[in-house]
């Protein structure tokens, strides 16, 4: 199919806003503190690859904390939790292949 000019930026302004419009449906949380290097580590790969998270923050308010070892079982951080499935640590391989699994990268 040959496009236009007029209508290949037609083509394109949809697309871009296709995209911007797409939303997440996967819910990720990272339980971490502002100190914990493992945590920025974590949140900076999850960054970097676009994936949106929420960050409860366990030293500011303890009740994060107390959801995280429900969670985890252990005391350690960070842990997240990709819909479900529990991530100690800042585990690379394990957080690539779920988020894989939950199609959020290929």
């Amino acid at each position: 199919m040959l496009l236009t000019n007029n209508r290949l930026q037609k083509f394109t302004k949809h697309a871009i806003l296709s995209i911007e419009m797409t939303e997440q449906t996967v819910p990720i949380t990272i339980y971490s503190a502002d100190w914990c290097a493992f945590c920025h580590a974590a949140k900076g790969y999850l960054d970097k690859l676009g994936v949106q998270y929420v960050d409860k923050n366990v030293e500011t308010d303890p009740a994060n904390g107390q959801e995280a070892v429900d969670k985890s079982g252990q005391t350690g951080i960070p842990v997240i939790d990709i819909d479900g499935m529990i991530v100690i640590g800042f585990d690379r391989p394990k957080i690539d292949a779920i988020l894989r699994e939950k199609k959020l990268m290929k």
